[in-house]
């Protein structure tokens, strides 16, 4: 196993187990004062449920990090096997102010979401929220550029948008156990294998960190939960995926189709179906758009005969399917990659066709 392998491996090791053991502290802190996510209206569940799970993801990541960083400033030789004079060369120029937009922007979106857990805050109010957090990535450096989008301001309202857009796709995704939780796991690791090239050590780094922390949760998360994220959780899951797919690199001079540049939102194209079939289906019956339903994909494959725990399988598979599918996309021609995206959007077609089939024949 060489250094890079063995830093990885390390990461999502150190970050599981420290989720596994601060999910179980804030569980019991969250029973003990009764920050509790009671069963009413859309919720799915039937039981008084403790919130605080996104709590541990953040400090999880957190720590993990910091404990990482402290080691390669310890260790001569870490420093000296890996490339650059400091930990921040591996996000290029103006590096460090990048890492401070992330956590700065990840801080401002995790307490917005605690906020909310504990008294409900305004969709509106947590909209401004996310754009706070998405301009403070954007002012920090942090934003999408590719071929012909350089004019500042639109590659700002773009990635603003895009980090937005991720953020509440992921929210809106945490409605049944284990479902955001899986999905946010599977897209890390989607991303870590996708991200060229492959001596982004920081950026792979921090999938690592993340997918341990979301991981140890998910232990606890999976049905019958003992836990949930809540927004804290939720959203900062898709603040880091988002950010993630912004700052990693997945088309090169050498890669051999620019359709590369999709993958992205093939990874995440599974809270981003979500999403916007859920805005259809409510724009069609006339209902708000930021109205909460029960018309998620989740939702609706159980209304097909499915179980909720077989529902979020079904998609956890799917997005297995995708990530892969995304992973291939930087090493194939313009051809083979235009059928990778063709396949994904077949799936997605056969879900539509499936969610539209006839119940029992009639």
């Amino acid at each position: 196993m060489d250094l890079f392998s063995f830093i990885y491996s390390f990461a999502i090791f150190i970050s599981f187990i420290l989720s596994l053991f601060l999910t179980e502290i804030f569980r019991q802190f969250a029973i003990s004062y009764g920050i509790l996510d009671y069963p009413h209206g859309r919720k799915s569940h039937t039981t008084p449920t403790p919130l605080l799970g996104g709590v541990s993801i953040f400090l999880t990541f957190h720590i993990s990090l910091f404990i990482i960083f402290l080691i390669y400033l310890l260790s001569s030789d870490m420093r000296e096997a890996l490339p650059g004079s400091s930990v921040f060369d591996f996000l290029g120029s103006g590096s460090f102010q990048k890492v401070l937009g992330v956590l700065l922007g990840g801080l401002v979106i995790f307490i917005l979401g605690l906020v909310d857990d504990i008294t409900v805050l305004s969709p509106w109010v947590k909209l401004f929220g996310q754009i706070v957090s998405a301009t403070i990535l954007v002012l920090c450096g942090i934003r999408i550029e590719m071929f012909y989008l350089s004019n500042w301001l639109l590659s700002s309202g773009i990635t603003i948008l895009w980090v937005v857009l991720l953020t509440n796709s992921l929210n809106l995704l945490d409605n049944m156990d284990g479902l955001c939780a899986g999905v946010s796991f599977i897209c890390a690791m989607a991303f870590f294998f996708c991200i060229q090239p492959y001596d982004e050590f920081l950026v792979r780094l921090l999938l690592m960190i993340f997918a341990g922390s979301v991981a140890g949760f998910l232990f606890y998360n999976i049905a019958p939960a003992k836990i949930f994220m809540g927004d804290a959780g939720s959203m900062f899951c898709g603040f880091f995926l988002a950010t993630v797919s912004v700052i990693g690199t997945f088309h090169l001079e050498g890669t051999p189709s620019r359709v590369a540049i999709f993958a992205p939102v093939v990874i995440l194209s599974i809270p981003l179906f979500d999403t916007f079939s859920v805005i259809y289906l409510r724009w069609r019956s006339g209902q708000p758009i930021m109205l909460g339903d029960k018309r998620h994909f989740s939702h609706r494959l159980v209304e097909l005969g499915m179980t909720k725990r077989q529902a979020v399988e079904f998609i956890w598979l799917v997005s297995v399917i995708t990530g892969i599918s995304a992973i291939f996309l930087p090493m194939l021609n313009f051809k083979f990659s235009f059928l990778i995206v063709l396949q994904v959007l077949g799936i997605y077609i056969l879900i539509v066709l499936l969610m539209n089939a006839p119940k029992n024949g009639k």
